[in-house]
This record gives structure tokens, C-alpha cells and sequence, in this order.
């Protein structure tokens, strides 16, 4: 596939053209009957036989034919290269579709239940690009037992799309998650015993194939309380053959206080658990000013920490699925932003004729309109180009792999480029 830029007179006919590939495969791949028409600045995915690649430093024809999975002849005779030495950083070619570009990775969904017809049109579309996924949430109580929730329609749609479902633990209640809850769970080893003999029961009856543990907001000087906790759930969990992961707040250093990210210790995490889910995500927050949803260069400080005190291939990037629509002007305390798909902030940018720009600093889309009632707003989400920047990460740093906050909002780019770049790993 490549990734296109639209310009001033573009149309998915005239792309067609350009690229050699039928309209009908650009409108499909990126939904585009969706939309009333192309919208300048707006990322497209263009299935076709070959992928742009520009040359990096360091960079020789035979290092990117073997990264590829094709040959230095093959590359020099679609780019009209006599000399192989005159290829310099920065240079576009285009390389013959081979193998995937970074190989291997694990793919995990989140997945907040609604409707069983929902759950199941959910996972048709997406669930061969998943590896889990996770139904969001059981709920644990101060005594160790779990309030449940409907995931029958969930599992029955993960066994037929060949995806493993994640059981996911939290200590929410009452609309956040509860530092006091967290506490007394984790100061208290007979409820531990109590809540792993619920949750090893759940997982047995259910099918579920991993654990996933998402506590937060966990006092700051509970920190090696909760360490310990996760080594008395390994203790449990690995003899009966179930993977244990975590979800950690994103953070750039080992910081020790704060309610979100004191108590989670990446190192130890990486010694304990089997893999941890970071959630590189939430720096433009609802409640907050505007700003990008997940900017790259914040993101790769989370990353170049986690992978400086645990393994890499320990670590699963977590990604957005959305983005946000600010009301301006914003004011602390007042009206907070909407979420929406990357689809509905094309779908926007298109009914109020505005262009779509990109902040290179950020690798993250953006644009303003006015609203029919006046109003003015700022919207910031995710396209192509955006989830193409963190997948060069994941390579970068051979994480382990990918984690989405939430499916089920329409982003039909990010599945093509995922699917371009990697090679989903199956469990089930």
C-alpha cells in the first residue's frame, strides 16, 4: 500500500489513474462512500502492488531488498537505477510488494460490550487483525469476588475469527477507578487468594486465554505492595498455562508519586509478568486543552524508557482508536471535548469544507471548523501517516506489539497499514 496526501482537484478517479489500481479498491479500503467527498490534507490508503520506502542513512539497495523481501534487481529495475551506489537519504523508491516490512507482532483489541449484534459486526471486521481481545471490564470488590459482565457474544466471535480473549480485571467503581479499592486488595493477601480463585474459575468456564490486570490510581506508596501482588498471581496463573499481562500509565521516567503513575514499576513488571500494555495515549484528554491524542515524540520518551529497564518484546504500545472535537475557546473546568472516530473527524472536515493539516512535531492530524451555530472547534485524531510513525517505533524498538483503546470506532486506515506493515500473530 501507499500512503496519499490528498491535493486541491484530487479524486478517487484520478488516483486510480495514478496509481494503476481499480477506484473501486481506494473507495473501499478507505471507506470513502462514508464521506461527500475528498477532503484536502486527508490521509488515503492506496492498496497496490508495491510500497514507498525512503531511503534511510546507512541504507544500500541489497540492506532494503533484504528488508523486504525481494531483490536488488528487482528494486533497481522498477526505479530506473543504472547505479546502484547513487541512492541517497531522503530518496522515495518504490519497492515490489514482498514479505511484510517488520515481521512479526502481537495485536490486542480492547472492547467495551454493547450490543451481541454489535460485539459480533465488531469482530468480523477487525478480528483478523487481532491477536486478543479484551472485554472491558470485570470489576473486582473489597471481598475478592467479581461483578461480572455479558461477554458471551464477545468470546463466541473471538473463537470464530481465530482471536484469543484476554479476561481483564480493573479496580473501577463508581465511574473511576478507586485508589481505596486498589488498596484494600492489595493489602490483604486472603482477598488476593479470594480474587485469583474467581478469577482462575471465570477463565476456565469462559475460554479466556490471558489475564489482564488493569489497576490504577494505586496509592503511590502501594507500589511494592502491588509488585508483590502480581508475584503471587504468576504463582497461580502460570502453572495452569494462562499469560499475565498489565496496563501501565505512560510515563518517561520512573517516576514514584503521582496517583496514576507512582505504583507502576516498569522494571519490575518486565521481571514479573509476562508482557505489559503501556497506554501511550490520553495527552489531548477530554478534559483538557486541545492538543494530540498520542504525539509521537511523547510517545517514544515512554517507550525509550520502558525499553531501557524491561525487555522489549515485554512491551505492547497501546494506540488510539479516536480522537477529540474541542469547543473553543477551552476553559479549564468547562464543556469537555467529544470523542470521535478518525472517520467522523473526516466525515466533519468534509460538511464544513476546511483542509486537514498535520503536525509534522506531533505526526498527528488536525483542523478547525465552524459550526452551524456559530461555534468554533478544534479536532485532533489519527490517520494513516500517524499510526504509520508509532508502527516505526514498534520496529525501531522490536516491541512486542500493539494495543487499541477502543474498537468498534470506524478507522479503516489503521487496519490496511497494519495489515501492510506486520504479521499478525495467532494464538487461537
Amino acid at each position: 500500500m501507499v500512503i496519499h496526501v490528498v491535493m486541491p482537484g484530487d479524486t478517487a478517479w484520478t488516483l486510480s489513474r495514478r496509481y494503476g489500481v481499480s477506484m473501486e479498491s481506494i473507495v473501499e479500503t478507505n471507506r470513502l462512500q462514508d464521506i461527500p467527498h475528498l477532503v484536502v490534507g486527508q490521509a488515503l490508503v492506496i492498496p497496490t502492488t508495491e510500497t514507498a520506502y525512503a531511503v534511510r542513512p546507512g541504507d544500500s539497495l541489497w540492506s532494503i531488498a533484504r528488508r523486504f523481501g525481494t531483490s536488488v534487481q528487482a528494486i533497481a529495475r522498477l526505479n530506473n537505477i543504472s547505479n546502484s551506489a547513487l541512492i541517497y537519504p531522503g530518496m522515495v523508491l518504490r519497492i515490489p510488494q514482498g514479505t511484510d516490512i517488520y515481521g512479526s507482532i502481537e495485536v490486542n483489541g480492547y472492547i467495551e460490550p454493547s450490543t451481541a449484534e454489535n460485539e459480533r459486526r465488531i469482530m468480523a471486521e477487525v478480528g483478523r487483525y487481532l491477536t486478543y481481545v479484551s472485554p472491558f471490564s470485570y470489576q473486582v470488590n473489597p471481598d475478592g469476588s467479581l461483578t461480572s459482565i455479558n461477554d458471551t457474544a464477545i468470546l463466541s466471535a473471538a473463537a470464530e475469527n481465530r482471536v484469543a480473549p484476554m479476561m481483564v480485571i480493573t479496580n473501577f467503581r463508581n465511574g473511576n477507578f478507586d485508589s481505596n479499592l486498589a488498596h484494600t486488595i492489595l493489602s490483604q493477601e486472603q482477598v488476593q487468594q479470594t480474587l485469583m480463585d474467581n478469577v482462575i474459575r471465570t477463565m476456565g468456564q469462559k475460554g479466556y486465554r490471558s489475564l489482564n490486570i488493569d489497576f490504577e490510581r494505586i496509592p503511590p506508596e502501594d507500589r511494592q505492595l502491588y509488585n508483590n501482588f502480581l508475584r503471587r498471581v504468576m504463582d497461580r496463573m502460570r502453572p495452569q498455562g494462562y499469560l499475565v499481562s498489565t496496563a501501565l500509565a505512560p510515563k518517561p521516567e520512573d517516576l514514584q508519586t503521582g496517583a496514576w503513575h507512582g505504583a507502576h514499576d516498569y522494571r519490575a513488571h518486565g521481571e514479573i509478568v509476562d508482557f505489559s500494555i503501556i497506554m501511550t495515549y490520553e495527552w489531548g484528554w477530554s478534559g483538557g486543552p486541545p492538543f494530540a491524542v498520542a504525539p509521537i515524540n511523547l510517545v517514544r520518551d515512554v517507550i525509550e524508557f520502558a525499553a531501557s529497564v524491561m525487555p522489549s518484546r515485554k512491551i505492547m504500545m497501546g494506540i488510539p482508536l479516536y480522537g477529540y472535537d474541542w469547543t473553543l475557546p477551552y476553559t479549564p473546568g468547562g464543556r469537555w471535548a467529544r470523542r470521535i472516530s478518525p472517520q467522523q473527524a473526516i466525515a466533519l472536515a468534509a460538511r464544513y469544507n476546511t483542509s486537514i493539516r498535520f503536525n509534522e512535531q506531533y505526526q498527528s492530524p488536525f483542523f478547525n471548523y465552524t459550526a452551524d451555530d456559530g461555534s468554533r472547534h478544534e479536532v485532533w485524531f489519527e490517520d494513516a501517516r500517524s499510526v504509520d510513525a508509532k508502527f516505526r517505533l514498534v520496529n525501531e524498538f522490536n516491541l512486542r506489539g500493539v494495543s487499541y483503546w477502543v474498537l468498534g470506532q470506524q478507522f479503516p486506515q489503521n487496519w490496511a497499514v497494519l495489515d501492510d506493515r506486520f504479521e499478525i500473530v495467532k494464538l487461537a
